[in-house]
């Protein structure tokens, strides 16, 4: 392996020269952080110290280009010979460590793509806009490639939006699908605030009244929003079912002895920022997480999937059964539903697609799922 050292004032920069010199086949081997102090240690420069290689295949004359290691280092913006401290790891460099793992990610991606004939390049850039993650994206795009190449290029778009649709099926038929089970009789709803999380309850309650004629009723520990408990009381006394309002875990348990005569008893937690610790503990607290319970957790395809992604994690020591995911009319991107999904390894029970209660409310089963993504894009 030929290598270099670059020391340049950023890692982008640095990643500039390594292409440049060494080629898109070029890896990172190491890199750290120098500060160099002047005028007596009063200002302090960083800058950055890459180390970059890249395989030799055939034995080839010295390339004057590609200097030995034991020559002096290329500084792409010269600096002053200083004292040297080496910085240890630090949240900076960690994040532009990981800027560099997204480029270097990005640039072979880009150049993979580059290969895939027209055909295909349509449908890797709807995926792309349905926000399904990258690593799914090059799965599923390696895949309609070789199919491609096998068949010499004699493959419809018809077949070749079936494959990306049998990739996704295989993906998800292993996780449950479907609403309440109706084998457990307390119902907790969980999830942040702003997701619609009171409205999808009285959703499934109310289908569970008209359709498999369940005796219900709620249970309410959101004493922090006057609006949701009256919100939720209009529900009660329409489907005439009991509500009882929670405080504390004395109320939660004389709530559940009072409901006892009771087929299914819908909680509505309090809507809060769970990205916060101590809001999830709080919850734990509250409420008896026994085999009794079913429990969904609630988020909304309009959030960011990376905020998602923290809530499902501080989520991660409370049985959640499914995912219910709302306000999918608000997006033009679904996408996110699927990668959650099939990261978590967690099944989907409901999906909501407007205000209007009972009826803005889908059961999850896997061809739903697939026609939603897909949009009538090969039917």
């Amino acid at each position: 392996m030929k290598m270099k050292k670059y020391i340049a004032p950023s890692i982008a920069e640095a990643m500039k020269s390594i292409r440049a010199e060494l080629g898109e086949d070029a890896v990172i081997i190491n890199s750290k952080v120098v500060e160099t102090k002047k005028l007596f240690g009063l200002i302090k420069q960083k800058h950055f110290e890459v180390l970059a290689g890249v395989d030799q295949i055939e034995t080839q004359p010295r390339n004057e280009h590609l200097p030995d290691l034991n020559q002096e280092p290329i500084k792409i913006h010269s600096t002053p010979k200083q004292q040297e401290t080496i910085v240890g790891t630090s949240d900076e460099l960690k994040k532009e460590l990981a800027d560099l793992k997204s480029m270097v990610k990005s640039i072979q991606r880009q150049s993979h793509e580059s290969n895939y004939p027209d055909q295909l390049v349509g449908m890797i850039e709807f995926l792309k806009q349905q926000e399904l993650n990258e690593e799914l994206i090059t799965e599923i795009s390696d895949e309609l490639f070789a199919h491609y190449q096998k068949q010499n290029a004699e493959v419809t778009q018809k077949e070749l939006w079936q494959l990306v649709e049998h990739h996704l099926r295989l993906k998800l038929e292993m996780l449950p699908l479907g609403g309440l089970s109706y084998t457990k009789k307390f119902i907790n709803v969980l999830g942040p605030t702003g997701v619609g999380k009171t409205t999808t309850i009285a959703k499934i309650a109310a289908r569970s009244v008209l359709e498999k004629k369940k005796k219900i009723g709620f249970i309410t520990t959101d004493t922090y929003r006057i609006a949701a408990i009256e919100q939720l009381k209009t529900y009660a006394n329409l489907l005439q079912a009991p509500i009882e309002i929670v405080y504390n875990s004395n109320d939660y348990k004389n709530a559940i002895e009072k409901m006892s005569n009771l087929d299914l008893v819908f909680i509505d937690t309090a809507g809060r920022n769970y990205k916060e610790e101590k809001y999830v503990n709080d919850l734990k607290e509250l409420i008896n997480f026994d085999e009794e319970v079913e429990s969904f957790l609630v988020l909304s395809l309009t959030s960011k999937e990376k905020d998602m992604e923290i809530i499902i994690k501080q989520f991660s020591d409370i049985p959640i059964n499914k995912f219910i995911f709302t306000k999918i009319d608000e997006t033009n991107s679904i996408g996110t539903m699927y990668n959650l999904m099939i990261k978590y390894k967690k099944g989907l029970a409901y999906y909501t697609d407007g205000q209007e209660v009972p009826e803005d409310i889908k059961e999850a089963n896997l061809d739903k799922l697939l026609d939603l993504f897909f949009q009538g894009e090969f039917k």
